[in-house]
């Protein structure tokens, strides 16, 4: 599905179903070098049950044109824009990595408009350290290798989200090569991870979230390790929200190390 977004053409992958206004809509926020198809499993799932699924190309990546966010805030913006680009009121908001802060800060911004907050491989403050950061600009190839090994709990695990055994590892490194020479004006890899690094706004939006929050959480997640997102979890306890916690025994990739828990704490929690 392709809309037209602040002027420039954005697409949303909606998981084999059109899209039926009359349905609740979930939408789905890849992270840094990633794209919608991140999602593959849990969104063909939602769309085949009952919900509009938008699993989108941020701006200036893959298939989606504009320019890359360059920081949260921004992205949150182009979210609520793209809600008003679908005809959407209201939506579920669903975030991996970046993804999460993304969905944080716009949940934030749009109050009652979000039903729904579901933060996955979440951190506050998302800190990128020098090396990684000054990595991903001067030898990017590199950078996603260690990331690559950074994330990933298993390089094959049975059954993945693309089948059983399938190389999760190798097929991380052919969709960030590929993320990467989507946009040949700007590098989205150091983009992406000045935005995470930058982001300072995090436990004043979890305050201001007005929805439920599912946080799905990676045991062995060297990227954003589960002790990384208690200060956003105590903020949502604190104020009074409902909050649900998935701790997956998987690193930073739950979406296709661990892709049915994945799907079934999301599918549970959207059901609620």
């Amino acid at each position: 599905m392709e809309l037209t977004v602040n002027g420039h053409k954005t697409y949303c992958y909606t998981g084999g179903k059109a899209f039926d206004a009359a349905r609740p809509t979930v939408v789905m926020i890849h992270g840094v070098l990633n794209d919608h198809s991140v999602w593959i499993l849990q969104s063909r799932s939602l769309a085949h049950h009952g919900w509009n699924v938008l699993a989108v190309d941020l701006p200036g990546h893959c298939r989606s044109a504009g320019d890359a966010p360059s920081t949260v805030e921004e992205a949150a913006d182009f979210v609520a824009a793209l809600l008003d680009a679908a005809g959407v009121q209201r939506a579920a908001l669903v975030g991996h990595s970046w993804g999460s802060l993304i969905a944080l800060e716009a949940a934030a911004r749009l109050k009652e408009r979000v039903t729904h907050l579901v933060l996955v491989g979440v951190a506050w403050p998302m800190k990128v350290s020098p090396a990684l950061l000054e990595t991903s600009l001067s030898d990017p190839m590199k950078a996603l290798e260690m990331i690559n090994v950074f994330s990933r709990s298993t390089l094959a695990p049975p059954p993945s989200a693309l089948g059983p055994g399938t190389w999760v590892y190798g097929a991380s490194m052919a969709l960030g090569r590929r993320v990467l020479a989507s946009n040949p004006k700007v590098n989205v890899f150091h983009r992406g991870f000045q935005a995470c690094n930058g982001y300072a706004n995090g436990q004043a939006a979890m305050a201001a979230v007005t929805c439920p929050v599912l946080f799905v959480l990676g045991a062995q997640d060297q990227m954003t390790p589960p002790k990384a997102a208690q200060s956003l979890l105590s903020v949502a306890r604190e104020t009074g929200k409902r909050v649900q916690v998935a701790s997956l025994p998987v690193g930073h990739h739950q979406m296709t190390e661990t892709p049915d828990q994945t799907l079934f704490a999301i599918r549970d929690f959207l059901a609620t």
